[in-house]
């Protein structure tokens, strides 16, 4: 798998601000089939950082429902990396 297909995009939440202030955490949106060794290589490889340690999570799709049609969203998995001390990713600066 290549290294920049890995990152889908990261996940911007008022949740994902309070981590990446206290604890030098951000939160992306993933490739289903990537691994954490995968994910870490791309996160360091694209933003130049050190990763301190990879949470991946499997997050189901909600149920939506317009009139008495019902649906599904899709499935995604979640990564949520520590960085180490010193570190920072500057996408998410907010320039």
């Amino acid at each position: 798998m290549n290294l920049y297909d890995v990152l889908k995009k990261p996940k911007l939440t008022e949740k994902s601000g309070l981590l990446k202030e206290e604890f030098n955490q951000f939160v992306f949106e993933v490739d289903p089939k990537a691994n954490k060794v995968q994910i870490k290589e791309s996160v360091e490889k694209a933003f130049k950082v050190e990763v301190e340690k990879v949470r991946t999570m499997n997050v189901t799709g909600k149920k939506k429902r317009l009139g008495r049609h019902q649906g599904k969203k899709s499935n995604w998995k979640k990564a949520l990396i520590t960085l180490k001390e010193g570190q920072t990713i500057e996408y998410f600066e907010g320039a």
